[in-house]
């Protein structure tokens, strides 16, 4: 015992330890401190305005500015976005700008961009007014001539333009110069305008309509696309001629355009006229592309000098409202000259923490230094685990469970080793492996680059798993090596194989199969057992009884770890009660069958294993006969069915009735020694050893411990079938692989035409990538992950804990990100 609390502690195996600090700050060096700590990244504040809403806070008004300019700058992004313009991301460093001066600053560039758009916009729309009415001039025109020569053959004539002067309003452009003379008001009319493409066969439908049929409608596409000036997209419009008659149509027509945001533009029947006019329209379109393109200039100059600081102001405001609002969580004292805060931070963070205070000290010329020390705390301190890049992904894949209680053992530590070797024994093929070590290397290798952009929600994924996916690759080749694998194609990698045929054709069912004439295989699965007759029994067989092996295995060391937890936290009563009987119940059973699968192994057994271990339960005194496989099993069975039926009680009974026990003599007071040790330890057990002061639920502790009992019993069964996945999958990754060999390239290899050649390679070149790279590495890959989740970690992890987010200007640039 001592010996084992004299060993020195891994980083990993055990959450860093906390303390619970207080600091009383002067107000005038406040901000700098707080500043300090989040640069440092070490001291994670408790809010002590917990009570009050956002807006009762003390520091609200600087929040709000800060979200204020945040708005602001998230304007520019989206400006420089649309303009197709990029930020500097790395901008020359510049002085340090006062808060007040940036939102002076930030305010005028709004201001000016605003203005630039409007005026932008406004000549945009002027634009595109003239762009279409000269491709109205120019289609309306067309139909005009073509109406004209029919007018004359029928002896009919166009009296009248549809924009008399009495509507003055419909011909804002060019206006005096398109003012027809008096018409005909019993002649036929026309109106031209242009419409979007998208309208065009809704627009025709309801004219028809609101006429009942009287009405010519004639369209053409127009030539060039128009720009929206909100959206900034390019439409596809169609320019139309209404030829109708009487006035109430007209009305009909205009509202209808009207609704459907048609442009209406006055058409002239004199060829003269409209050939003035389509000048002047071209003239003052040169002018407005003139302009426009000056103000486009200098919008794009004004949003270059904005992107090139726009960056580091980002980083700024976000770093000064984390600030505020980490100033919102201290309280002010009565005499409102210092604020108060309180968190908690990793014991070794201590020295740098003061330091960093001292320097905010004296960077800020207060009389007054801050005052830091330690406090008792009633809360359960946060769980912090420092990680690097290569442990930080097993860390979040326990994590994604439940984060470990302060202190509590880190099954992280044996996932690093267990999670990729269990993934390899379901996926083992080196020739498989060999393709994801590659692309683990890609990523490792391009790491710095890859870190450093903005990746998909799947790439983001796989590149934060690179180091996992390194070690499930090392481990799938090792794997892959053992079962003899390499595309599902065996080799005679470590010599000759120890085994030959009887015949020549022994890989054919009705043959006696192979026969020993030499020493084992040195190294995994001898080859020749691929093809032969007996192939799957013998790798059913060995799969299958290895996973339980490594099943049980793991299982033995979750209640190790439980026992070490135990004497961490100093609770005899979970030893003796808890971690003795499971063991005893466990290997009584499973890890007996797996002594029994060793020895069948080693000797050469033709014992039934199912045999043995069903009556063992159902005639444990019956001569076992030719499945004795050693002298003595038959007592011994009796001796371990009987441990496993006393171990159930065992693990029941005791712990609820010794926990009232030491309830009552600690009201009684005759047990004030107890007190000090973690069997009373409110945190040793939760739900059984978690009581109050005053009161104990008998029932509740007792219903716990009894579904924990059952829970177990049952688990231990269900956990050691649950490990036969490792089997099951690696039997189905190795027939897949068999099919895609055998029936894809194999069976296209057998012609000599080429092209049926490349195509069976194309085929098995796929179904490789796609279904046994990315399907079946997915799927042993949840398969791994829930035999560590539920049959590992159930047996000693709690993870009822709470990170460690300490108050950190690096983790808000991450979270942005």
């Amino acid at each position: 015992m001592e010996l084992l609390k004299n060993l020195p502690e891994m980083d990993l195996m055990r959450s860093e330890k906390m303390t619970f600090v207080q600091l009383i700050i002067p107000v005038e060096s406040a901000h700098r401190a707080i500043s300090y700590l989040g640069e440092l990244g070490l001291l994670q504040f408790r809010d002590l305005n917990d009570d009050k809403s956002p807006f009762q806070r003390t520091f609200v008004n600087q929040v709000k500015r800060c979200a204020e300019m945040s708005r602001k700058l998230r304007f520019f992004k989206d400006q420089i976005h649309k303009a197709g313009l990029l930020s500097s991301a790395l901008p020359t460093l510049q002085p340090d700008v006062d808060l007040e001066a940036l939102e002076i600053q930030l305010a005028e560039h709004e201001h000016e961009l605003i203005e630039m758009n409007a005026n932008s916009e406004k000549l945009q729309q002027t634009y595109n007014e003239l762009l279409e009415f000269k491709m109205v001039l120019q289609k309306a025109g067309g139909f005009l001539i073509s109406g004209k020569s029919y007018e004359t053959a029928e002896g009919r004539e166009l009296d009248e333009n549809v924009y008399p002067s009495d509507y003055p309003e419909s011909a804002s452009l060019l206006e005096q110069a398109t003012q027809p003379g008096p018409s005909n008001l019993a002649g036929l009319r026309f109106i031209s305008g242009i419409i979007p493409k998208s309208k065009v066969l809704l627009f025709e439908r309801m004219l028809f309509r609101a006429t009942r049929g009287n009405l010519l409608f004639n369209q053409a596409p127009a030539d060039d696309l128009i720009m929206d000036p909100v959206s900034s997209e390019m439409v596809e419009k169609t320019v139309f001629v209404v030829f109708f008659s009487g006035e109430q149509a007209k009305t009909k027509i205009l509202k209808i355009c009207e609704a459907f945001g048609a442009n209406c533009y006055p058409v002239p029947e004199d060829m003269t006229k409209q050939s003035q006019i389509t000048q002047e329209v071209l003239s003052r379109l040169s002018e407005l592309e003139t302009t426009l393109d000056v103000g486009i200039r200098q919008r794009n100059a004004a949003l270059h000098s904005i992107g090139f600081h726009l960056t580091i102001w980002m980083n700024m405001v976000k770093r000064e409202k984390a600030v505020f609002d980490t100033l919102n969580m201290l309280n002010f004292d009565v005499t409102k000259k210092c604020l108060v805060g309180e968190g908690w931070c990793p014991i070794f963070a201590k020295p740098q923490i003061q330091e960093a205070l001292q320097r905010a000290t004296f960077d800020s010329n207060s009389q007054v230094g801050i005052i830091f020390h330690v406090m008792d705390a009633v809360e359960s301190p946060p769980t912090y685990f420092r990680t690097n890049k290569f442990t930080n992904a097993y860390q979040e894949i326990v994590d994604a469970y439940g984060v470990a209680k302060y202190q509590e053992a880190n099954p992280a530590v044996y996932t690093v080793i267990t999670f990729p070797f269990l993934f390899a024994v379901m996926f083992g093929d080196w020739g498989h492996g060999i393709c994801l070590l590659l692309g683990a290397m890609v990523l490792i290798a391009r790491e710095g680059k890859l870190g450093s952009q903005k990746l998909g929600s799947f790439m983001e994924m796989l590149f934060g798993g690179r180091y996992v996916l390194l070690l499930m690759s090392l481990f799938s080749i090792y794997c892959g090596l053992i079962y003899n694998e390499f595309f599902s194609v065996p080799y005679h990698i470590f010599g000759s194989s120890a085994y030959r045929c009887r015949d020549a054709a022994c890989s054919e069912a009705h043959t006696v199969g192979l026969i020993k004439y030499r020493d084992a295989y040195p190294f995994g699965v001898d080859p020749s057992w691929r093809g032969s007759r007996s192939e799957l029994p013998f790798l059913n067989s060995l799969k299958m009884k290895m996973s339980i092996l490594f099943g049980i295995a793991q299982m033995n060391l979750g209640i190790i770890l439980s026992y070490f937890n135990s004497i961490f936290f100093s609770s005899s009563i979970d030893i003796r009660y808890q971690f003795v009987p499971q063991m005893i119940f466990l290997n009584s059973l499973f890890g007996y069958l797996s002594l029994l699968i060793i020895i069948k192994w080693c000797t050469g057994s033709q014992a039934d294993l199912y045999h043995v271990m069903i009556y063992m339960f159902l005639s444990p005194f019956d001569d076992l006969g030719e499945n004795e496989l050693f002298w003595g099993q038959r007592p011994l069975q009796i001796i371990l069915l009987l441990s496993a039926l006393v171990a159930v009680p065992w693990m029941l009974f005791p712990k609820p009735f010794i926990l009232r026990k030491l309830h009552s003599e600690r009201f009684q007071g005759r047990a004030y020694g107890i007190l000090r040790s973690s069997e009373m330890d409110t945190d040793s057990e939760p739900g059984s050893a978690r009581h109050h002061e005053e009161e104990f639920n008998f029932s509740e502790v007792f219903v716990h411990q009894m579904i924990h009992s059952i829970e177990f019993v049952l688990g231990s069964v269900s956990n050691t079938a649950s490990y036969l996945r490792l089997w099951a999958l690696s039997l189905a990754h190795s027939e897949l692989s068999t099919v895609f060999y055998e029936k894809v390239l194999l069976l296209a290899w057998g012609y000599e035409n080429i092209i049926i050649r490349m195509v069976g390679l194309a085929v098995f070149a796929f179904a490789t990538a796609f279904i046994l790279l990315m399907m079946e590495t997915l799927s042993a890959f949840l398969h791994a992950l829930r035999l560590h989740w539920v049959e590992f970690q159930n047996k000693f992890y709690h993870g009822d804990g709470y990170k460690f987010k300490p108050f950190s200007f690096a983790a808000i640039a991450d979270d942005e990100d």
